[in-house]
């Protein structure tokens, strides 16, 4: 990238990392944002009891395994492009760049609804947003500005997450000290049998307690990743439990309210009942406020997906500079681009679709999981789940067999959307190849180095020095070979005998 590139590089190794209360905020952003959008669970579920029950049961199958197995593979790879580098090296390059496609494509698909859910939130106030004189102008300016953020750097994104994580939570913090006098334990177990919609519920648990391996795509800009990253997986999943369940027990035992009323936005009613007017809007505002969270959190996860791919070999290496700050200008503009066509989308039309995209690629991180426990039991696990092979298999079946669940429960209309979205990452795959046999992009060819915040004695997968044998994944992803020999049967061949210890 020339000298310039070469500057931008060596700002972005001096660049602020991020330390283990920002990175709390951001998985935390990541995985919820506060109880915005759980309504539906009491709904779906017939009232109070299910909805609560899922909210307990649904972390442990779910929730506290992902966390495990994120833990131990972020500190293992501890750079940037996360899962995209776990599944190339337990299956090659081909699954490693199905696998950033999908999570890329359904995370800006997923970036699009927050400045959208931004304007809903506040358009109960102030009615003009719902004009299209005033709201197409007002998701341009929300979107242009959150993007300006995340372009001058991490490190702000992250401490702008904690200061809006705790103006979010504050409010259902009184909202649940004021119901304490109201609260009558029996209405927790209210459950409607015939109202019950099995899709519905499932589909509201899981989107709320998803997209835990995330933050792994900033692996690479964490401060001291092997420590910092179990321990902020740690405090995201009690932060994140609690944000749910306290204001449902809050709200659901303080008040009597069919289980029909609960829908997207309903928390601000049960402020109102509870604390009055002044409540109300300070739960819209919270609400709104966390939308923005969640966009930075996304947006930062996509863009440095985009910039470990290509570091990887996987893009061409615009996809790899960064700005004076630290910041992958390129990724970051295509993430934008993407988030602006696709806000015309509302969330209950993709919400399925991102779920059973999310789910195939879990599959796949499960499935990395255990073939690395299998094939390379020497790698070097900074953070190691306390199991053996077996029992890691054992945890990864519950939520597995969630995973699955919810696939099947999926309308054909989002099979087929998907199939669409699966097919062009297969053709995008061998096309990017050929561009890279013909010359027509520059590809980074070398082998991606250590994390910039990464010391050769800190746990690195790419450089360990009690490393025998470097993953696939250390290797150019995207090879000069001919495009025939990109499979990962040559990928392992190529690896034989690269960078051996001593």
């Amino acid at each position: 990238m020339g000298e310039e590139g070469s500057d931008a590089e060596n700002k972005a190794k001096t660049s602020p990392k991020l330390t283990l209360l920002p990175l709390i905020a951001l998985i935390f952003y990541d995985v919820s944002g506060g109880p915005f959008g759980v309504e539906d669970s009491v709904r779906a579920g017939g009232g109070p009891l299910l909805s609560l029950l899922g909210f307990l049961i649904f972390p442990l199958i779910w929730s506290i395994p992902e966390a495990l197995v994120t833990a131990e593979l972020a500190t293992s790879f501890p750079g940037n492009g996360g899962y995209v580098i776990w599944i190339s090296s337990a299956f090659g390059p081909f699954w490693g760049f199905q696998e950033g496609f999908w999570k890329w494509f359904s995370g800006v698909m997923d970036n699009a609804l927050y400045p959208v859910l931004f304007l809903d939130y506040l358009k109960h106030s102030f009615p003009i947003f719902n004009q299209s004189i005033a709201r197409i102008p007002a998701l341009l300016g929300i979107t242009v500005s959150l993007t300006y953020l995340n372009y001058r750097g991490l490190h702000i994104v992250g401490f702008s997450a904690v200061s809006l994580a705790v103006f979010s939570l504050c409010p259902f913090v009184v909202m649940g000290l004021l119901s304490i006098p109201r609260i009558r334990p029996k209405q927790w177990l209210v459950v409607d049998f015939k109202k019950l919609d099995w899709r519905g519920y499932f589909n509201c648990m899981f989107w709320n307690l998803n997209y835990w391996d995330k933050a792994s795509t900033l692996a690479g800009e964490v401060e001291n990743p092997s420590k910092t990253f179990p321990k902020a997986l740690f405090g995201a999943v009690i932060l994140v439990v609690s944000s749910y369940l306290i204001p449902l027990l809050a709200s659901t035992g303080a008040l009597k309210s069919p289980s029909s009323q609960w829908s997207d936005g309903y928390f601000a009613e049960v402020g109102m009942l509870i604390g009055g007017v002044w409540l109300k809007w300070w739960i819209q505002a919270a609400a709104a406020m966390s939308n923005l969270g969640l966009f930075e959190a996304e947006m930062s996860g996509d863009a440095f997906q985009l910039l470990g791919m290509s570091e990887m070999g996987m893009l061409p290496s615009i996809f790899a500079s960064r700005s004076k700050y630290g910041t992958p200008t390129f990724s970051i503009l295509c993430s934008a681009t993407g988030v602006i066509f696709l806000s015309w989308m509302s969330f209950q039309e993709i919400l399925e679709f991102l779920n059973f995209l999310y789910a195939i690629g879990m599959l796949l991180e499960f499935a990395a999981f255990i073939k690395l426990r299998i094939k390379k039991p020497e790698l070097h696990r900074p953070y190691k789940v306390p199991l053996q092979t077996f029992g890691a298999a054992l945890l990864c079946l519950p939520p597995a067999l969630l995973l699955v669940l919810v696939m099947c429960l999926a309308s054909m209309r989002t099979f087929l959307v998907s199939g669409v979205v699966i097919l062009l990452g297969f053709l995008l795959y061998p096309t990017l190849v050929h561009a890279k046999d013909r010359k027509w992009a520059k590809f980074d060819t070398e082998e991606p180095g250590l994390p910039s915040n990464t010391s050769r004695e800190e746990n690195s997968v790419f450089l360990h020095p009690h490393q025998q044998v470097a993953d696939e994944a250390s290797v150019s992803l995207l090879s000069d070979l001919p495009s025939t020999e990109l499979g990962q049967e040559s990928c392992e061949v190529l690896v034989e005998g690269v960078l051996k210890s001593e």
